[in-house]
């Protein structure tokens, strides 16, 4: 072929290039996909569910590339544009694995966390001086159950054997937002509490349901100059007697001789506002030592772990049983105790047990000298 014919195929070829691409699917219009049926059976069916094994190195098809990401591309999540990420709507945060909660309620703007993490308080200012606003903000809270745990400990003397801790917030909060039991309640007339003042006493009463805007507007007129309102997270009809009792058996099967102690602590548990210092934090303590404080611990997020207690009729729990709970976490608890662990004993730990059978069939323990003083 001559040099003039090769020039004009060359020619011809950039020509077409710098024209319209037509395809198949351009007869449906220049941005319809292509319909789902048609999606799916391009889809090679080399994994379960139709997930292709492998992208094929030269597909055929004329439009396999127009169903391709392009290289490079930006994440299309939203949550990641700064921007976007501002105009996100409020409520609850799904993380794999843990309660669906809005975990923002924790520690809000303007709040600190104390270092037990058991309260979390703030003396922004509009809180006492706005009722609607502290209401509004009360309510929120009580939205995020407290944080109860098990805590197991035994020592001899000076020595700390094991420490073991496990979490029980899981178990207040239904994977259905529809079964959830939690209220907010406030005192009633029978019950001795702080409604103002720093004595404990009756009066005033607003009621058990309908109390808490009456509460926060009487706590916003207060003119105590150091005043404080607690809103307290607590755990309802879980019996805690019948697994210390468990533990303890089981601690005892390791042949385990010295002092054991079993706790439930419960932490993010208080919030707590208080009024701003007008002066210096130095001048605001000193004068806390001559001048009256109000205190009001009226209001009471209550997270049930049943509908009523261990052993009366018709109990519902939340999400399963105080024996199933056991059943599913003495082996890991018995590794743990087992082994001397300090720390937590998480899913992890099940995981092992139930995969590996870890914490059957422990051999006898050497526990050491009995005491070291």
């Amino acid at each position: 072929m001559g040099s003039g014919g090769r020039r004009s195929i060359i020619a011809d070829k950039v020509t077409r290039s710098a024209g319209p691409v037509h395809r198949t699917s351009d007869a449906a219009g220049p941005s319809s996909p292509p319909p789902v049926a048609e999606l799916a059976a391009e889809v090679p069916t080399g994994l379960p569910g139709g997930h292709p094994a492998e992208l094929p190195a030269d597909d055929s098809k004329p439009d396999a590339q127009h169903h391709l990401p392009p290289p490079y591309s930006s994440p299309s999540d939203a949550s990641l544009d700064p921007q976007a990420r501002s105009q996100l709507s409020k409520g609850p945060q799904y993380y794999p694995g843990l309660p669906v909660l809005d975990y923002r309620q924790y520690l809000p703007p303007m709040f600190e966390l104390s270092a037990d993490t058991t309260t979390i308080s703030s003396k922004a200012s509009y809180l006492t001086e706005n009722s609607k606003a502290l209401a509004t903000l009360l309510r929120s809270l009580a939205t995020v159950p407290p944080k109860p745990q098990v805590l197991i400990q035994g020592n001899r003397g000076r020595k700390v054997d094991f420490s073991v801790k496990l979490n029980l917030m899981y178990l207040l909060v239904p994977n259905d937002p529809h079964d959830r039991l939690d209220y907010l309640r406030c005192v009633g007339k029978d019950e001795v509490a702080l409604r103002g003042g720093s004595e404990p006493g009756l009066k005033p009463d607003f009621g058990v349901n309908n109390g808490l805007e009456a509460w926060c507007d009487r706590f916003i007129k207060d003119s105590t100059s150091i005043k404080t309102f607690t809103l307290e997270r607590v755990v309802a009809n879980l019996d805690t007697n019948w697994l210390e009792g468990q533990i303890r058996s089981l601690v005892a099967s390791t042949d385990y001789k010295g002092q054991v102690t079993v706790q439930f602590p419960v932490t993010h548990a208080k919030v707590v506002i208080q009024n701003p210092d007008k002066h210096n934090k130095f001048i605001t303590s000193v004068t806390a030592l001559f001048s009256s404080k109000s205190k009001y611990e009226v209001v009471k997020a209550v997270w049930p772990f049943a509908t009523c207690r261990n052993g009366d009729p018709g109990r519902r729990c939340v999400v399963q049983s105080e024996k199933t709970w056991w059943e599913e976490w003495r082996e890991p608890i018995k590794y743990a105790v087992s082994t001397k662990r300090q720390g937590w004993v998480t899913n992890e730990d099940k995981l092992e047990c139930i995969m590996e059978s870890k914490g059957k069939g422990v051999s006898p323990i050497d526990w050491g000298p009995d005491y070291d003083y």
